[in-house]
Parts: structure tokens; C-alpha cells; sequence
């Protein structure tokens, strides 16, 4: 029989998502086109059957139906539908079946020996399957899994076997009666009653996955989160954890707005490692675009004692800092406005005499003045610190800082800069600095109550850089560089609150100050030399160095040891960076003195592919005083993964400490995945040196069945069988 196309404007669309193909029968309306019949012969008897037969396919409106025989009673309005029945809607979910019943519309009918696969992951065979106005589809003796099976004997590795569920399609929700789990075919658990959402549906109310979590401090416990969605655009998610030693619930709310979003994690807890005090601590962040290019960010955090985020493990800080800023950034304008609040967690510190409350605004404008050509920078700062402490003293006679010294200040800063290119190809450039500082101290007998500044500076550089392109393609650039530099003046009498940690970088190489904050500039003549190196080679790996030295000419007893900068003469900035196109790259970072010892130093080594994710670090702190650090620092880190085959994958991360010759924390795990299941495990081992938290060991164990709206999706990992 020669197979012929036959275009019919049935009494049928095909326009529902699954298994539901059309809502109307009106072929010929707009919304509702005609429906498209391939078949190898089509007729009609006595003017009341129309049979369709051998390699039936309809298609209508992204849908599509293939079945061996298709007959349209327009006495009964009602198809007879002989399988194998495949039907494919537009979001690629499919229902099979081997016979069907059903109205004009296939709005009602019975479908034998039924099978559903949804979203190409969660599988639903059933004896039979009736659907019931357009909507629901009732399936009798069901077995759903979104694991892969091969073979007619074989049992999946997980399965939910029900007498019957039903399917929602406009509320996107399966509802099992008479459900129980099953593992390799052996019962787990029975539930009279469960709801589900289909895999469509990423925004269900209901219960996640829930993990089991010990540890030495509080046992072994469960967490068990239930998602409640409030509207499009916010949900909550409230999780009780219980164990022996603690009740705990922990809550996350999130909202997104027109113009931004906000996030807030805490948690309120009873436990017996304090039995007499509610514990918690609660997170906020946002962000938020405002008018005329301004953006809105905070950044909450506080918790009820020193402990209590290590011992529940959400945060390793030991200090938390809150902050609230106001930015904008344009080409040649820069404004910022903010309060930040911190909060120490270390024994070593007391939050009365600390800077506790911080409060500034600044702002920069780039201008390009037609005159003096070159580049004008204007700036503009408020900054002020609070201290709780009303004390005018150090009263602990432990450092140089007043327990109550409040600081304000005002800075302004005019700067131009200008760069020419000199004969040979040398660049040369020279910038002009004028600081004028306004200083108000309080509570401080050891210093003036007010302290003003103008402090003027110059400095010229000189660059010569030299390239070679190679023939292949690579390219290689060497850069000495030179900078001569004065800044007037002397230091006044104004304390120094925010400029005590001081390091040399390759950022600061050619600064006229290398401070970190405002209350503090060099004086005097210096001079910066540095020689910078970068290759980038055609075989796809790049590498960079850099070396710089300065000398000055008198010592700031500022500058301590460990910044690189004691003395007349620095120690030996060495910087240098390498990166292939294997994943490999390496960063490392030191202050060399001239006995060939490093002061400070610090190194990053990662290794990225498609299998595996490893990173090492290392650093190195020498004794500094003047830093509170009575002897020195130093530890290896190590943290990576390694997907070991395609569905497990290993990990593992730890901390030692080389000075103190002693593990800080340890930890492993290990993730098997695959198209049905994740299952995760880990433990780690925190070695706690403060006398505010105790050492642990916790172990986490979470098992998610994958193939559902909440869960992620797992088709990657799918499976195939061995015939």
C-alpha cells in the first residue's frame, strides 16, 4: 500500500501537555489549527468511521501521537486507539500504552498497560491509566522510579510502589495512595498517604531532603527541611534538627524584589552544652538597585555566643563584621557610603575596647583637564570609629592602643598625573599629590584632641618595556622600572588606629604610601625599582614574575618586621604567577631580607580538569610584636576533589599547622551519583585551639532520590544497559 499524506480537520486537537493531547474540537478556529494525519491508508465507512491504519502519527500544536490504528466513531464520539501508543507533547514528556479508549477530545478514557515518563527522568507503569476532564490522569498499580532499568527482571535501585496515584497536570502534584518505598525491591517504608511534585515543577511545597548529621558535641541528629513557597517570589524554609543534645530549629527566608533580593539564614536553639541560654544566630544579606545608578547592599550577622557557629558548623569566623554600603560607579566618578559593625568571637579581644562601630564615606572624580593634559584625581573621605569602652587609657598596659579612643577624620586629596613616551621607547610619568587631613581624637589622654595637615608630594617614573613576538605566536614582555619619590611634611600626632598592619605587594611597589588607611603617609625621599617579566607562549601556558625593592631615606618606625619595610631598605618583594592550559596554576608571593630569609610568605598551587579540582596553600608568618604575634605562623592547606568514575567522587580537605606541628582540621567525603540517587557522606575533625570552642568530630550523611520538581536534575549521569 503506498503510504500517502492525508491533511483531515479531525474532531480532535492535540494541543494539552501530557498525556492530555486538545482541549477543543473546532479544527478550523484560529487558536485551535487543524490537526496533521500521516498514515498509510485513511477512509471512511458508511460515513461513521474514519480509520486511520499502519504508521499512524498526528501531529497538532507540538504534539505528537504514533499508534498502528486510529478509529473515530461519530455515533459515540469516541477513538479506539491500537498501540503500540507513543505520545510526545511539547516538553518532551511521553505516555506509552498498548490500548486506548477515549473521548473526541482525550479529555476521558482508559489507557491499558500505561507508562508516563516525565521530564526524561521519573518513569510511572501502571496497569491501566484513566483520564478524567483534561486533567487528571489516575493510575492503577504503579510502580515510579526515575532509575534506570534494564530488562523485564531486573528491579531498580529504588522504586515507590503504590495502588494508586494521580496526577495533577494543572497543579503539577502526584498523589500516591497506599505508597511504599523500595530498595533493590526489598520494602523500607510504608505511607498510607504522599504527595509529590512531578519534575516540572521546581517550586513545591513540601517536605526536602532531609540528612543525618553527627557529631562528638551533640550526637546524632536529623535534619528534616519542609519548603513553604509564598507566592512567585518568596519561600521560607523552616528545619528542625534533632538529636540527644540539642532541639534546633534553623529557618532560611528569601524574596526576590523588582530591584533586588534578600536572603536570611538563622536558627534558634536549646541544647545541653548550655543548657541555661538560648542559643541562634541570624544572617541577612540584600542587594538592591536604586535610582540614579546607586546600589543598596548589606550584609547582617550576629550570634548568641562565641561557640555556637562552630559548634553547629555554619561558619568558621571568629570575627563577624556587618555592614551596610551605598555605592555608585561611573566611568570617572566613584561614591561610596556605608556603616559596618564588627563582632569578636576570639577570647583575646574585648568588643568594648575595640573599633567597634565604623562609619565613612568617600568619593573619587577623574578629571581631564584641556590645560595641563594628564589626568586630575579628586577624592574626598568622613571616616569615624566608636569604641564602646569610655576609658581614656590602655588599662591593661597589654598594647599601645586607649581602650575609649574614638577617632574622626576628614581627608581630602588632589592628584594629577601625566605620562609621556621619551626617546628608545621609555615611559616616563610624574604625579603631584596634595593631602590636606582633618583628625578629631576622643577619649584619648595620650594624644591632642585635634590634629590638621597638609602634606604635598611628587613622584616620577620611568618604564622601559621591551616585547618580542616569536614566530610561532608567543609573546614575552621585560619591564624595568624606577620610581623617585618625595612626600613633605612630618608625621603629626594623630594615633594610629587603621594603618598597624602594613604589607608590601605588588599593588604598593610604586605607591608614595604603602599605609592601608588615611592616618598615616610616608615622609621623606624614597626609591622604588622593580622588573616585571610575562610570557605567554603558543602552546597555551602564560607565566609572570615580578621583583621590587625599595630604599628610603630614614626609617619609619612604623613599618614593622614583618612588612617588608623596616629600615632603609626593604626586603626583596618576589611575586610570580603560572598557568596552563591543563588546569595547572600556580601563585606565589614572599618578602625575602638579605640573609636570604623570607619574612612573610605565601603560595597557592590548583590543578582543574574535568576529573578532578585539587588546591594546596601555604603560608608563612614571621614573630612580630608589634603585630601580637609572639611567635611565628606557618600551616600547608589542602582541599580537593577527584571524581574517581563517572558516578563516584571523593574529597577531602585539611589544615595543618607547621609551627605548632599539629593537625588543625581534617576531613573527607565521598558522593556516589547516578540517574535516580545522590548519596553523600562526610566527616570532619576540627582540632580547636581557642579556649571558647571544643574539638569535634562531625559526620553528615544525606540521600536524595532524584527525578523530583525539588531535586536536581540527574540526566547526565544516567546509566545504559548491557544486553
Amino acid at each position: 500500500m503506498t503510504r500517502i499524506l492525508h491533511i483531515l480537520v479531525l474532531f480532535l486537537g492535540l494541543t494539552l501537555p501530557l498525556p492530555t493531547l486538545a482541549q477543543q474540537a473546532e479544527a478550523e478556529s484560529a487558536d485551535n489549527p487543524p490537526a496533521l494525519l500521516i498514515a498509510d491508508e485513511v477512509f471512511v465507512e458508511n460515513e461513521d468511521l474514519l480509520i486511520a491504519t499502519g504508521n499512524v502519527e498526528a501531529l497538532h500544536d507540538g504534539v505528537r501521537l504514533t499508534a498502528t490504528r486510529i478509529t473515530y466513531s461519530k455515533t459515540s464520539d469516541s477513538l479506539s486507539i491500537e498501540g503500540p501508543i507513543r505520545i510526545t507533547d511539547a516538553a518532551g514528556n511521553i505516555l506509552l500504552a498498548d490500548y486506548a479508549e477515549m473521548d473526541q477530545g482525550l479529555r476521558n478514557g482508559l489507557l491499558r498497560s500505561a507508562r508516563m515518563i516525565m521530564d526524561q527522568q521519573l518513569q510511572l507503569a501502571s496497569v491501566e491509566a484513566r483520564r478524567v476532564e483534561g486533567r487528571y490522569t489516575q493510575l492503577s498499580k504503579v510502580a515510579v522510579t526515575s532509575c534506570q532499568v534494564c530488562g523485564d527482571d531486573s528491579a531498580p535501585l529504588w522504586q515507590i510502589r503504590a495502588t494508586r496515584v494521580i496526577h495533577d497536570q494543572q497543579e503539577r502534584q502526584l498523589y500516591f495512595d497506599n505508597a511504599q518505598l523500595r530498595v533493590l525491591d526489598v520494602p523500607i517504608f510504608y505511607l498510607p498517604r504522599m504527595r509529590l511534585p512531578d519534575p516540572t515543577l521546581k517550586r513545591a511545597r513540601g517536605f526536602l531532603i532531609p540528612s543525618l548529621r553527627s557529631t562528638s558535641l551533640l550526637g546524632l541528629g536529623i535534619k528534616l527541611p519542609y519548603f513553604i513557597p509564598i507566592g512567585d517570589h518568596q519561600d521560607i524554609t523552616l528545619t528542625p534538627y534533632l538529636s540527644p543534645d540539642t532541639r534546633t530549629l534553623e529557618f532560611r527566608y528569601r524574596r526576590a524584589f523588582r530591584n533586588g533580593d534578600l536572603l536570611v539564614n538563622g536558627a534558634l536553639t536549646g541544647d545541653r552544652l548550655l543548657p541555661d541560654q538560648a542559643r541562634g544566630y541570624l544572617f541577612a544579606e540584600g542587594n538592591f538597585d536604586l535610582k540614579r545608578d546607586f546600589k543598596l547592599n548589606f550584609d547582617l550577622k550576629t550570634t548568641s555566643d562565641a561557640a555556637y557557629l562552630n559548634d553547629y558548623g555554619i561558619s568558621g569566623a571568629d570575627r563577624l563584621d556587618s555592614t551596610l554600603t551605598l555605592t555608585r560607579v561611573r566611568r570617572d566618578e566613584f561614591i561610596e557610603a556605608g556603616l559596618v559593625h564588627y563582632e569578636s568571637l576570639r577570647t583575646s579581644e574585648d568588643n568594648d575596647t575595640q573599633p567597634t562601630i565604623i562609619g565613612f564615606a568617600r568619593m573619587e572624580q577623574r578629571k581631564y583637564p584641556p590645560v595641563l593634559g594628564g589626568e586630575l584625581r579628586l577624592s574626598a573621605e568622613a571616616h569615624g570609629h566608636y569604641r564602646y569602652s569610655s576609658i581614656p587609657f590602655d588599662s591593661a598596659d597589654a598594647d599601645t592602643d586607649v581602650d575609649g579612643r574614638d577617632v574622626f577624620r576628614l581627608n581630602a586629596e588632589a592628584n594629577w598625573l601625566r605620562r609621556w613616551t621619551l626617546a628608545g621607547g621609555i615611559r616616563a610619568g610624574v604625579s603631584t599629590h596634595l593631602w590636606l587631613d582633618r583628625y578629631a581624637i576622643r577619649q584619648d589622654i595620650t594624644s591632642a584632641a585635634d590634629v590638621t595637615r597638609a602634606t604635598p608630594g611628587v613622584a616620577i617614573d620611568l618604564r622601559w618595556p621591551f616585547q618580542k613576538q616569536g614566530a610561532a605566536g608567543g609573546r614575552t614582555l621585560i619591564e624595568p622600572i624606577v620610581q623617585f619619590g618625595w612626600v613633605g611634611g612630618a608625621r603629626p600626632g594623630n594615633p594610629n588606629d587603621e594603618s598597624s598592619r602594613v604589607e608590601l605587594d605588588e599593588a604598593n611597589l610604586l605607591s608614595l604610601s604603602r599605609f592601608p588607611a588615611a592616618d598615616r603617609h610616608e615622609h621623606g625621599r624614597t626609591i622604588a625599582a622593580g622588573l616585571r617579566w610575562m610570557h605567554e607562549a603558543p602552546a597555551g601556558w602564560a607565566a609572570a614574575f615580578t621583583l621590587g625593592r625599595v630604599w628610603r631615606e630614614t626609617a619609619d618606625p612604623e613599618f614593622t618586621r614583618s612588612s617588608g619595610l623596616e629600615g632603609t631598605q626593604s626586603d626583596w618583594l618576589l611575586a610570580g604567577r603560572f598557568a596552563n592550559a591543563s588546569g595547572l596554576s600556580l601563585v606565589a608571593r614572599g618578602l625575602l631580607d638579605d640573609t636570604f630569609r623570607f619574612s612573610k610568605a605565601e603560595a597557592r598551587a590548583g590543578w582543574t580538569n574535568e576529573r578532578m579540582d585539587l588546591g594546596a596553600s601555604y603560608l608563612l608568618l614571621v614573630t612580630d610584636p608589634a603585630e601580637d604575634r609572639a611567635s611565628a605562623q606557618s600551616e600547608w592547606s589542602f582541599d580537593g576533589s577527584y571524581r574517581m568514575s563517572r558516578h563516584w567522587t571523593g574529597s577531602t580537605e585539611w589544615r595543618y599547622d607547621l609551627a605548632g606541628r599539629n593537625l588543625d582540621r581534617v576531613g573527607v567525603g565521598l558522593q556516589y551519583r547516578n540517574e535516580c540517587v545522590q548519596v553523600d557522606f562526610g566527616v570532619q575533625r576540627k582540632y580547636a585551639s581557642s579556649t571558647t570552642l571544643e574539638p569535634s568530630t562531625d559526620f553528615d550523611l544525606t540521600v536524595a532520590l532524584t527525578g523530583f520538581g525539588t531535586s536536581d536534575s540527574a540526566k547526565e549521569y544516567r546509566r545504559t544497559c548491557k544486553y
